[in-house]
């Protein structure tokens, strides 16, 4: 008897150890320890073979318990990622950190009738790595830009070191690389996270990171297996010039519109002469409002002020880059206050988000102009003048159906659609100028409007609508004289 309960005991201490050996170690909370390879890629799925572009990638994330393709068993490298898949693979990607386990986060947010994506935006918003930004878009497919700013929220800074934080940091801010972002760029500074954090070099030598193209999930699985696998980080290969040599890699970013605004800016209250009147425009413009309040201090007729109102909108289209070109006024004739209110036509509300968009295009065309060495520090005023009439007529036609309510009528036409009329083409032309630094004002007569440029001292006229002829560009526009100019339309 004694023997058999020393032989149980001893069975049921072997039957412990046994089991004490198949359980498997806790995971660690909140540690990069946590992203290990729990499973081996055989195949799964149908469209990753050896061989094939982010073949590394798609069987990473499958080896991670991160991915098990799509219902049709590919992995579906070449579709493009929504901006729900995008957020499907951050929840995985924070719970295993946090948990060890891909899909713990998102369980205890699961719902009947929900979409895939649902309880793992749940999960991230109640983490705190995402908000309500990106409501609507989740079965949108995902810009890249999009795509970096769920990215660079999903692990802390400590799981995710800028390894690369100087060389980024200078190369940016002295555009020569990653020059198609800019401050105005959606998530910039996610975007350049990816780049510090070794998630992205960009697509060519440049570092361009295309911050609006859609992408794919293979390119998408590279940044996502490169956040659980810090030996797949990358660092750039980039030459940053500095000192005297960098001076050619110049930036427009952070211009703000007042910025573009020069000359005599006195603010007159009552003003009664054509310069005061512009001027209290240019006062307007470097205040960035578009509303302006006159007091005469005493009784006006209806005409004095519809002549005001008349020589302001007048003043106004001069700064046709600014693309105010209507005015709505009103007064009390008694006391003469008189208060001038600017918008364009086509925009209503949209007018201040236009702007936005216009000028921070407006910047990025510039410095890409810069770092591709289209225009350089050593090229007289001309020669950039000239550059920049060329990116015009080579990314505008002339919208032959537009009507006098029509958006062509405005800079942000030719920056957003590639259409214009005379107004637009000059308003976008002025802008890049002034972006240079060179001074320029609109010209117009009773149906047509041009540039007026001073370029290395001397006053030239520029007509970029007439200059964009359909079979190439005409520089017989540019830079005309006054007498040149006047055989063409007097003013």
């Amino acid at each position: 008897m004694l023997n058999l309960k020393k032989r149980l005991s001893g069975l049921i201490l072997t039957i412990a150890l046994a089991a004490a050996l198949c359980v498997p170690a806790a995971a660690a909370q909140n540690s990069t320890q946590n992203f290990t390879r729990s499973k081996t890629y055989a195949g799964e799925f149908s469209d990753v073979a050896p061989g094939t572009t982010f073949y590394d990638n798609a069987a990473a994330l499958y080896e991670y318990g991160l991915s098990v393709g799509k219902s049709d068993g590919t992995f579906g490298l070449k579709d493009s990622v929504t901006v729900g898949q995008i957020v499907i693979f951050s929840g995985r990607i924070h719970s295993l950190y946090a948990t060890g386990d891909a899909e713990s986060g998102a369980a205890g947010f699961r719902k009947e009738g929900q979409a895939a994506y649902e309880p793992y935006l749940a999960y991230l918003q109640t983490a705190g790595v995402l908000g309500t930004e990106m409501d609507g878009l989740y079965t949108a497919p995902a810009t890249r830009a999009q795509v970096a700013h769920v990215l660079a929220a999903t692990l802390p800074a400590s799981a995710l070191p800028l390894v690369n934080d100087s060389l980024v940091t200078t190369a940016y801010a002295s555009r020569q690389y990653i020059t198609d972002v800019t401050e105005y760029t959606d998530y910039y500074d996610d975007i350049l996270t990816l780049y510090k954090a070794g998630l992205s070099v960009g697509s060519d030598a440049r570092g361009t990171f295309a911050p609006n193209d859609r992408i794919t999930r293979g390119a998408a699985a590279a940044m996502l297996t490169r956040m659980v696998d810090s030996a797949l980080r990358l660092t750039p290969a980039w030459t940053v010039t500095t000192g005297p040599a960098a001076s050619e890699n110049y930036s427009a970013a952070g211009t703000s519109w007042a910025d573009l605004i020069t000359g005599d800016t006195t603010y007159s209250a009552a003003p009664t002469t054509k310069g005061q009147i512009a001027a209290d425009i240019a006062y307007m413009l470097s205040r960035e409002s578009n509303v302006l309040e006159l007091d005469y201090g005493g009784a006006v007729t209806s005409q004095y002020v519809d002549n005001v109102m008349n020589t302001a909108l007048n003043a106004v289209k001069t700064y046709c880059e600014q693309m105010y070109n209507s005015v709505e006024c009103t007064y009390q004739s008694s006391i003469g206050k008189v208060t001038l209110t600017f918008s364009a036509v086509a925009t209503g509300a949209n007018l201040p988000s236009y702007r936005d968009y216009t000028l921070s295009t407006a910047i990025a065309v510039h410095d890409k102009l810069w770092s591709e060495g289209t225009i350089t520090a050593n090229m007289t005023q001309m020669e950039k003048a000239r550059a920049y009439y060329k990116w015009i007529c080579d990314n505008c036609v002339y919208d032959t159906g537009a009507k006098d309510d029509s958006i062509s009528h405005i800079a942000y036409a030719l920056f957003r659609n590639g259409r214009a009329v005379c107004d637009g083409y000059s308003g976008a032309y002025n802008l890049l100028l002034k972006l240079e630094g060179i001074e320029c004002y609109a010209l117009s007569n009773s149906d047509h409007i041009w540039t007026v440029a001073t370029l290395d001292g001397k006053s030239y006229h520029i007509d970029t609508t007439w200059g964009d002829a359909s079979n190439g560009v005409d520089y017989s526009y540019f830079a005309m004289t006054a007498d040149q100019s006047w055989k063409h339309h007097s003013w």
